[in-house]
């Protein structure tokens, strides 16, 4: 016999909607922040004070940063198809991957996955050699930017103390980034996705699920750039000095 579908998420009657056995009209339309809503989805419970200001301020620091890749898709797309926004959001968070965003999960599953117990700074040294050894990129430490310090990194870790989210995942995190940096000899100070991971970490969200903060905040970035590219259009111009700069490489022999 098969299995009988069921979600705990939401659920309809005639008069009413439930999103987690919260009337949607009732209890949380006007009562509860976006933030806090997304709380309730992921952990299927409205957060506390504490957990509300720390969620929220996870992902209000990952709705903008500037004309990344996947806000330059987005508005690329919507230049080839004004018709479907949803299609440009889409195109935007297609590009979230390993290297933009999805390095939340990657730092989240690498401090999840450490051992719970020994020294902790030899734990740090540890995940760095064997990153350094495989010729990887360890996630959630450095930035191009950003340096000696990534302020977002900075703000969130404060925000971690003041609510009581500064445990040993947050410890680990700065540890790996001392031993990098004392390692490679140059600044690799914790990035924002490394510090998202840790305080994500430390409010026990699996590691799976991390990269999904990233995608649920940029959605309402990418919105905004598509709006200002409806305003102020660019996505014209980057296609076609684009197009100038490598046609005119391929006709002068460079590479």
């Amino acid at each position: 016999m098969s299995r009988k579908l069921k979600s705990r998420l939401g659920r309809s009657t005639t008069d009413q909607i439930f999103v987690r056995d919260h009337d949607l009209a009732a209890d949380l339309i006007g009562r509860v922040s976006l933030g806090d809503v997304a709380f309730l989805e992921l952990k299927g419970r409205l957060p506390s004070k504490q957990e509300s200001v720390m969620f929220n301020a996870l992902v209000v620091t990952l709705v903008e940063h500037g004309l990344t890749p996947s806000t330059i898709a987005a508005r690329l797309t919507y230049f080839g198809a004004p018709e479907a926004l949803q299609a440009a959001v889409a195109a935007g968070l297609l590009g979230m991957g390993d290297r933009f965003g999805g390095s939340i999960e990657q730092a989240a599953r690498t401090l999840q996955e450490a051992p719970p117990d020994g020294d902790p700074r030899a734990v740090a040294r540890r995940i760095v050699e064997g990153h350094r050894a495989g010729k990887q990129v360890i996630p959630g430490i450095g930035h191009p930017v950003h340096k000696p310090a990534d302020p977002r990194a900075t703000r969130l870790f404060e925000l971690a103390a003041e609510n009581d989210f500064s445990g040993r995942h947050v410890a680990l995190m700065e540890l790996i980034a001392k031993e990098a940096t004392a390692a490679y000899g140059r600044d690799l100070p914790v990035n924002a996705t490394g510090a998202i991971a840790a305080i994500a970490t430390e409010m026990e969200f699996p590691w799976r699920i991390t990269r999904g903060l990233a995608v649920m905040a940029r959605a309402i970035g990418l919105v905004a750039h598509l709006q200002e590219e409806m305003d102020e259009p660019m996505a014209a111009e980057i296609w076609s000095r684009s197009e100038a700069e490598a046609s005119n490489d391929t006709a002068s022999g460079r590479d």
